[in-house]
């Protein structure tokens, strides 16, 4: 990585009124500004992306590991062409 400038630069970005008072209410929590909120969270995350891709895992959210549990663990659907694969698979057996 590039060492970090001492200059700031700014970043603007528009959000719909829904997510804008999301992450209102996620600073007040931290009892932080928005601007620093948004800061700390956006550049944490970016870190992971970055060293997800350069050590080529998969970076999944709580949500998407938990979808990702669930499709492993549910019952396996086969495909039309799966099923008479099996099909002529178990007459070569016979």
């Amino acid at each position: 990585m590039t060492k970090p400038s001492s200059k700031a630069c700014s970043l603007v970005f528009r959000l719909d009124a829904e997510r804008k008072q999301s992450l209102e209410a996620a600073a007040e929590l931290k009892q932080i500004s928005v601007s620093e909120y948004v800061r700390t969270v956006a550049v944490e995350q970016a870190r992971r992306e970055v060293s997800s891709a350069a050590n080529r895992t998969i970076l999944l959210s709580p949500d998407e590991q938990l979808a990702f549990w669930q499709a492993l663990s549910g019952p396996v659907k086969l495909t039309p062409a799966q099923k008479r694969l099996g099909a002529l698979m178990r007459q070569d057996q016979s």
